[in-house]
């Protein structure tokens, strides 16, 4: 997960207050806990000691979000007396989260808005093809192409000039499928997708999966199920697009494990890899953190750390804040240090799933719950 856009979150300083909120049914008992709801969060920010101007922001926020438009919720940033940032969840929160701290609360965000891979569904015949991407925001239409239509059908008939007209067919084909691949492949850039699923008519399909550009094709997957044709949407489509959703979820994760596991501290050369708090918060400093590993129920995410105004002014003590320059420096929890860390350096973020969800040897994910894949090794040996 790229965090690009949450920088109108560090163009500005705290303190900061965070909610995520679940907007609950729409009839009316959902109404009524919706207004709880906001009640209080309200007060959980007034306790904790925010301002009443960003408190009466947040609540006018929280009281405009209703679950025909965010179904799933939205999270709510604000400072100074106004809401900086609300950006919609992808799955509701399990308990609504509000705090005032000095930083940003952004770990939930990961779980909520950040696990889904953009998924762009191609829809495809031998005319062309229908583009729609699948993401948080629900999916929506990414274009078209139409090749070709004359001649687009075949004849059984042995005679040469129908021989003659099949192979016009087939060459009708061709030109079609590369006209998609071609255009399949600028909206596979254009959009920032992740994963690529081909659906539609089993003679297209592989022909334009073979034309695509090498990077498109080793994350692209093709489903029998569904078409360009009206009506072709089917339960058997929606299983067949999750299924490529969750692989490419844990294909992505494992090739991040592995790649941790072999670059981590301890080998025999220089480490690509780093765990704990202090050698994360020395990769932040140096701007060297290139993917951050979190575990959101690892230990460590909560630990005490200490930042200036800079996001690279990150310390494990307060004295080593001080030696970055910053005179009074402020304590904060690890994980937000570290992601706004991560954010302003353009470096990605890969939520990795808790130990018992998928049988992963705890021992063999970060320390504590966080780890980062480097930008460059860096030599531990001593000298």
């Amino acid at each position: 997960m790229q965090l690009s856009f949450l920088q109108p979150l560090f163009d500005r300083p705290g303190p900061w207050a965070t909610v995520y909120f679940d907007p609950a049914q729409n009839d009316e008992s959902g109404a009524q806990r919706r207004e709880l709801s906001v009640r209080e969060a309200c007060r959980t920010l007034e306790e904790e000691g925010a301002d009443a101007t960003t408190t009466e922001a947040v609540r006018d926020a929280l009281l405009r979000i209703g679950p025909a438009e965010d179904p799933a919720g939205r999270v709510v940033f604000a400072a100074g007396g106004e809401v900086v940032l609300s950006h919609r969840l992808s799955r509701p929160p399990q308990r609504q989260i509000a705090c005032w701290a000095p930083l940003p609360r952004l770990t939930p965000l990961l779980e909520l808005a950040g696990r889904d891979p953009v998924r762009l569904v191609a829809y495809i015949d031998r005319t062309g093809a229908d583009f729609e991407l699948r993401g948080a925001v629900g999916p929506r239409s990414a274009g078209q192409v139409e090749g070709e239509r004359h001649p687009v059908h075949r004849t059984a008939s042995a005679d040469w000039s129908e021989r003659h007209f099949r192979l016009k067919v087939e060459n009708t084909w061709e030109h079609n499928a590369g006209e998609i691949a071609e255009a399949l492949g600028a909206a596979y850039e254009e959009s920032g997708a992740d994963l690529v699923v081909l659906a539609g008519d089993p003679r297209e399909r592989p022909a334009v999966r073979e034309k695509l550009p090498e990077a498109v094709r080793r994350v692209t997957t093709e489903t029998e199920h569904g078409g360009r044709a009206a009506g072709s949407a089917s339960p058997a489509l929606e299983e067949a697009v999750e299924q490529a959703r969750q692989r490419h979820t844990r294909h992505r994760v494992e090739e991040a494990l592995d790649r941790f596991r072999a670059g981590r501290v301890g080998t025999d050369r220089p480490t690509e890899a780093v765990e704990g708090i202090p050698a994360l918060v020395e990769a932040a400093r140096e701007h060297r953190i290139d993917t951050l590993l979190v575990r959101p129920d690892g230990p460590e995410l909560d630990r005490e750390t200490w930042v200036g105004a800079r996001p690279d002014q990150v310390a494990a003590r307060r004295s080593d804040a001080r030696t970055l320059g910053e005179s009074d420096p402020t304590t904060v929890r690890a994980d937000d240090a570290l992601l706004r860390a991560a954010a302003v350096t353009a470096a990605d973020v890969l939520v990795l799933p808790a130990a018992d969800e998928d049988g992963t040897d705890a021992a063999d994910i970060p320390a504590g719950g966080l780890g980062a894949l480097l930008r460059w090794t860096y030599d531990t040996t001593p000298a």
